[in-house]
């Protein structure tokens, strides 16, 4: 065993983490876990390389709160490291905002900054900030770092960042930001290692799961993306709806009264896949439903995917390679078939065999744009920036 490092990515009910010990050949994923159900009826379940190693359920209506299941992590945590130590916790942070833009040790100072960014990122940024919280209230001494989704996109030129609004308002921070950047930093590194030549070129990232999002990148620098000022622009998602007509909104307020309320609770939480569809948010049932109204939402999906790559496409000038990323990036072959062949035009050209088989390079051999397959780890990249942070 050796000296370890917590990554945790909270969300409403839920704390996703994992635990890297500092091995000598760099680092090593020893246990993950997740905590979930918080406020309804918790559940805890890690497991390490020999399997389970703590299963934890809580009765329904149980009074758990974030910290208490942080307490419960630590104290597992700390008891399987033995005499080893646990240098600091690092963290999902969808919003850093204007001014944080690289890796960040936390204190109560900067977790009020941060909060105040809240209604940009309604569904994350609360729930991320909690988390800290609760280790901030279990574990004061131990340093937590904060990694933020919108980092990476802070090299977009200025033209990519405007939004076409009096200057007064972007001048307060009223700006497209970008979000899915810890995901786009490491498809950038590992890229370098898997096909160095493209890594130089003109490529889309497509991060497609629940919530979806496209990276237009030159050299590996993100130069234009999908998501703006929240992670609602952009593609249609799980249960988000995208880019819509401002005017909607003027309509839905004025025709159905909805307030700011009803409208965030509409498109981040009952529109995208499950709005068209009326079925699930999730692409497997998606896939498997015979519904005409699941085969629609699934057109409209592809659809909306090759439709933003073609403005990026624009953006970058051409385009040397497309890397699908994500649960449905990595795993739903007849989607990425969809949205390949949309984006043929371009000379991409898929293989349904290596398409099929889940292979990491899916494009024919006379593909004039590479098209790969590179599974996202959002956690392995939190945890090296936690190491540059402790020096």
């Amino acid at each position: 065993m050796a000296d370890a490092v917590l990554t945790i990515n909270a969300g409403s009910s839920s704390i996703k983490f994992a635990l890297f010990e500092l091995a000598e050949d760099g680092l090593r994923r020893i246990a993950k876990g997740l905590a979930e159900g918080i406020g309804t009826a918790p559940h805890l379940r890690i497991t390490t390389g020999n399997g389970v190693a703590l299963e934890r359920r809580w009765p329904e209506h149980s009074a758990e709160t974030h910290e208490d299941l942080m307490g419960e992590v630590l104290d597992w945590v700390e008891h399987h490291l033995g005499e080893d130590q646990l240098l600091a916790a690092g963290h999902r942070i969808v919003h850093g905002g204007e001014h944080y833009t690289a890796p960040t040790k936390l204190d109560a100072r900067i977790i009020a900054h941060l909060a105040e960014l809240n209604p940009l990122a309604p569904l994350h940024e609360p729930h991320n900030l909690a988390a800290v919280r609760a280790v901030l209230a279990v574990r004061p001494a131990l340093v937590q770092v904060g990694c933020f989704d919108t980092a990476f996109h802070h090299t977009m030129p200025e033209t990519a960042t405007r939004l076409a609004l009096p200057r007064a308002f972007h001048e307060e921070g009223v700006r497209r930001y970008g979000f899915h950047g810890l995901s786009y930093e490491y498809i950038a590194e590992r890229l370098r290692e898997v096909s160095p030549n493209l890594a130089k070129g003109r490529v889309i990232v497509a991060h497609l799961g629940n919530g979806a999002s496209l990276c237009a990148m030159k050299n590996g620098v993100s130069i234009d993306t999908t998501m703006g000022f929240t992670a609602l622009e952009g593609l249609m998602m799980g249960t988000r709806s995208g880019s819509l007509d401002p005017g909607v909104l003027i309509y839905l307020t004025q025709t159905h009264g909805m307030d700011a309320a009803a409208l965030t609770d509409l498109l981040y939480k009952k529109s995208g896949l499950l709005g068209v569809s009326g079925i699930s948010p999730d692409v497997r049932t998606l896939l498997e439903s015979p519904a005409p109204e699941a085969a629609e939402a699934l057109e409209l999906f592809a659809y909306t995917v090759a439709r933003h790559a073609g403005a990026l496409i624009s953006s970058l000038g051409g385009l040397d390679g497309f890397v699908f990323t994500a649960g449905i990036g990595e795993h739903a072959a007849p989607l990425r078939a969809a949205i390949c062949e949309r984006l043929a035009w371009t000379g991409a050209e898929l293989s349904p065999e290596a398409n099929a088989a889940n292979e990491p390079a899916i494009s024919t051999p006379d593909s004039k744009v590479e098209i790969r397959v590179i599974p996202t780890d959002e956690e392995l990249m939190i945890a090296r920036h936690m190491l540059a942070e402790l020096g």
